[in-house]
Formats: structure tokens, sequence, C-alpha cells
């Protein structure tokens, strides 16, 4: 790592680390922050919290009816279909809920997919199947898929509209 030290008093390293004083002790990442303001920071919020309250519903939602009596599951389409779209959902509403937590969610969605068959081996009229499993998993990696090209387009977006805002402030 080559490293120099400015007049100002600032050590940066490649640009990942740096000193904001020279009477500092600690060597702090830096992180390229966006600081949203007025309605885009409540667009955001917004979409946050509904990311948020729709992935642990879509969960929520999704154990039920996997560990419910068979005769008591709605079913609209093919099996496979329902188990990879609503997999996809709530891994798409996670990620715009907590858009800095992919691999976590990746995790959670993994965790899910084999845990909620597994415990239909509990149930005396379910049965859990290693290729429900793998759809499940299927839906969601999809859905982070979709999830984070949504969050780089909106990111956009709003970049967009606050470069606009500031060129006809000028």
């Amino acid at each position: 790592m080559s490293g120099h030290l400015q007049s100002t008093g600032k050590l940066t390293f490649d640009a990942h680390f740096h000193v904001a004083d020279t009477g500092d002790a600690l060597i702090q990442p830096r992180r390229a922050q966006r600081t949203w303001t007025g309605k885009n920071a409540l667009l955001v919020s917004k979409i946050r919290r509904f990311g948020v309250i729709a992935g642990w519903l879509a969960l929520a939602l999704i154990a039920f009816v996997t560990l419910s009596p068979i005769q008591d599951r709605p079913s609209l389409f093919h099996p496979q279909i329902e188990h990879f779209a609503a997999f996809a959902v709530m891994a798409l509403a996670f990620v715009l809920g907590y858009p800095r937590r992919t691999a976590l969610i990746v995790l959670l969605v993994i965790f899910s997919a084999f845990t909620l068959e597994a415990m239909q081996f509990l149930t005396p009229d379910r049965h859990g199947r290693l290729i429900d499993a793998i759809v499940k998993v299927a839906g969601g990696l999809v859905g982070i898929g979709v999830g984070r090209f949504m969050l780089v387009a909106l990111r956009y977006q709003l970049g967009r509209l606050r470069s606009d805002v500031e060129q006809s402030a000028n």
C-alpha cells in the first residue's frame, strides 16, 4: 500500500483508508456515502420501510402456507411456480428493505427454503422434497437479482434528479 501525507494532515492509502487529522490514532474505512435530501430521502425511507414489512410478512405467509394442512393451502398455479414466485417476491422485498445486506438475504433465502421443506416432515399430510427447496432458492436468487437491479436504477434516477436540481440552482 502506498500512502502519502498531504499538507492538510490527511493520510490516504489507495482511497480505502484515511486519517482525517494527524492527531487521529484510528484509521477508518472511507465510504462513499450518499446523502439524500428532501423528497428523495422520504422516498428512500418509504421504500425501505415497505421492503422490511413486506419481506417479513411474505416469509411469515410462506411459512404458514408451507406448514398448514394441504387442504387449507391455497393453490393458484402449479406448485413449483408458486414456490418460485413466493420466494422471489420475499427476496425482492428484503433487498429493498435491507439494501446493504445482500449476503445475509442470500443466507436467509437458502436457510428458510431448506428449513421449511424439512419442517414439512413434522406434519402428517405434507412432505418435504429437495426439488421444492431448490426451486425456492432459485426464486429467491432471482428476486435478489431483480431487487439489486431496481436499487441501481433507483440510485441512478435519484442521482439524475439531484444533478438536475443542482444545475438549475446554478
